[in-house]
């Protein structure tokens, strides 16, 4: 117990926070004698006798910064009691992070433990599956023998780890439940939601819904001619078609995620564990569809209204603040504090978004890098989402001002700005993973997203300038980032194209049966990567708006990345378990360094 304390004393004085991240790395070992300080991500303590390792983990911007700042001044003050004595003071604020790390310490200790018997159990079985095909085939009767062997072994008969799982109940139930057992098993043993047959019915009645809504916008903007080349209602696809244009790219994506849950549960793959989704935040395929539906309806419905009094003769003055409302209660939603519409996954969808704008300051884990990759398919609605921000927060609806936006030099440039940020946000996070972890190759990946930029500064001076030479340029960086991004996608995030496979120009695991899916699918990636070649050609539909040209491309983009988002968790499943990273690690504040360290 003094050595506890005396540890935590010497802990709190140099000002070293517990780490509550579940993705750190192993501490870094230190051998030198005076216990200074050589790196950010670790320090060895001599503590009465004892070497301790600290893990000062750089999770995100506040851990950041507090361990640069113990670099350059590794001496702080200690903390006294009132009294003056040597008591250590510990904030509540400190105890209950370390209770919450102490508790999912447990938690997955618990869960690991019920994962071993359950290895166990599943191997005794398979080994007497055999046995009893080797039986039938061969016309012997081996299994006796065998199985009385097995099952006298240590690994069948040994009680340990039930010992050791009723012992970690115990403890729970007693420090963090309260001697309460059904909570505890809340935490222990989290069910999880069951499927309901109304989600599904309301599914059905929100599609319905959606599709007659649609068709009935689609035919007053026939009859009003909205939508036409040369339309003189240019107004309303300058304010109102970039709101339309905008959810119905974000809900196609999220569309095609439920797909992907789906067929991700159909091939049996643990996307749930990569993604590192909690019981309470994980959405199921029928919550997507459902979200989507509802959303989609709603969206048609305004539109519809919006629309139909523009055909009534209402004037563009008086119905134009409907679909900023309609932003602005998507907002609200999004942010709602209440529990109500899946706050827990709303949320989690905010602090990832929060990780990414602010990369490369938080560590990177794979719900991060993967979320930034669908930016990076989301830039047109992102376009869209500031022009429509900047057009109602400058007032420019009220003085009905469309073009301010783009004649102000400030908002057009950060209209261009837009178009380079997800691939910016994606360059630092293959730079703060190459920093974390050390390998090459993510600085080859930070050069495709550095390319796409080039490519994206090519297309932005084309339009400003069209010229032929900036005309080859355009087709020269744009073939070169395409390459680049084609054959990261087939070997890289796919895994394919191994010559020595068993599967031709596959690779040897495949998640799925028909082989001929992964062919087409290559193809069909390859052919949607050309989508640039629309810049240099300036194609469009007969008598159709360009913006509406422009909304078909990008939503070809967003199939392209929900096909993309299938492999690609497809070739993370398979390496998790390749590379023994199926297990979830909770390092506590500071633990015993070996006599090797």
């Amino acid at each position: 117990m003094q050595l506890q304390e005396s540890c935590l004393e010497d802990l709190e004085g140099n000002g070293v926070e517990a780490l509550e991240s579940l993705r750190s790395e192993e501490p870094i070992k230190i051998n030198n004698e005076d216990s200074k300080l050589t790196t950010v991500s670790g320090r060895v303590f001599s503590c009465q006798g004892k070497n301790v390792k600290i893990k000062i983990p750089l999770t995100n911007p506040s851990r950041t910064f507090s361990a640069i700042s113990y670099l350059i001044n590794q001496s702080s003050s200690k903390k006294y009691g009132p009294d003056g004595g040597n008591k250590l003071q510990i904030s509540k604020k400190k105890l209950s992070h370390a209770e919450k790390m102490i508790k999912g310490a447990l938690t997955e200790l618990f869960k690991g433990l019920n994962y071993l018997k359950t290895y166990r159990n599943l191997n005794i079985l398979a080994f007497m599956n055999i046995l009893k095909k080797f039986d039938k085939v061969t016309g012997k009767q081996i299994l006796p023998i065998y199985l009385k062997v097995v099952e006298s072994s240590y690994f069948n008969i040994s009680d340990k780890v039930m010992i050791l799982s009723d012992e970690v109940e115990e403890w729970f139930i007693k420090h963090f439940a309260g001697e309460n057992r059904r909570k505890a098993m809340k935490y222990l043993k989290p069910h999880h939601r069951k499927e309901s047959h109304s989600v599904t019915f309301f599914i059905g009645l929100f599609t319905g819904c959606f599709v007659a809504l649609l068709a009935g916008y689609i035919i007053v903007a026939h009859l009003t001619g909205m939508y036409r080349q040369h339309s003189e209602n240019t107004f309303y696809m300058e304010t109102a078609y970039p709101v339309l244009s905008m959810f119905g790219l974000l809900f196609l994506h999220l569309f095609l995620y439920g797909c992907n849950i789906f067929m991700w549960r159909k091939a049996r793959i643990n996307y749930s564990f990569i993604f590192e989704l909690g019981s309470k935040n994980e959405l199921k395929y029928r919550d997507v569809f459902l979200i989507c539906t509802a959303s989609m309806t709603a969206i048609a419905g305004v539109m519809f209204v919006h629309l139909s009094l523009l055909a009534k003769g209402y004037s563009f003055r008086q119905v134009q603040v409907i679909p900023g409302l309609l932003l602005l209660g998507f907002l609200l939603i999004l942010i709602c504090p209440l529990n109500i519409f899946y706050k827990s996954s709303r949320y989690r969808l905010i602090s990832v978004i929060r990780n990414i704008v602010f990369s490369p300051l938080y560590k990177v884990v794979m719900l991060d890098f993967f979320m930034a990759d669908q930016l990076c398919s989301q830039v047109p609605m992102l376009r869209n989402l500031e022009y429509i921000a900047c057009y109602y927060i400058t007032g420019s609806y009220a003085t009905q001002d469309y073009g301010y936006c783009m004649r102000v030099k400030y908002y057009r440039d950060l209209a261009y700005a837009v178009s380079f940020l997800p691939y910016y946000w994606r360059a630092m996070q293959c730079a703060r993973r190459w920093f974390d972890e050390g390998e090459t190759s993510h600085l080859v990946n930070l050069g495709k997203y550095v390319s796409a930029m080039l490519a994206a500064g090519t297309k932005v001076a084309y339009e400003k300038e069209r010229s032929i030479g900036w005309l080859c340029l355009v087709v020269a960086m744009s073939s070169v980032a395409t390459i680049y991004q084609l054959y990261w996608d087939f070997v890289k995030d796919w895994g394919l194209l191994q010559h020595n496979s068993n599967n031709p120009w596959l690779r040897n695991q495949l998640m799925l049966r028909q082989k001929s899916i992964y062919y087409f699918s290559m193809v069909l990636n390859l052919v949607l990567r050309l989508a640039w070649l629309q810049t240099v050609l300036h194609s469009s539909f007969e008598h159709v708006d360009y913006r509406v040209t422009g909304l078909f491309l990008a939503a070809l983009e967003v199939i392209r990345r929900g096909q993309w988002n299938f492999y690609r968790l497809e070739n993370e499943h398979l390496n998790n378990a390749g590379k023994f990273r199926a297990v979830k690690t909770v390092p506590l504040p500071f633990r015993e360094v070996d006599e090797e360290d």
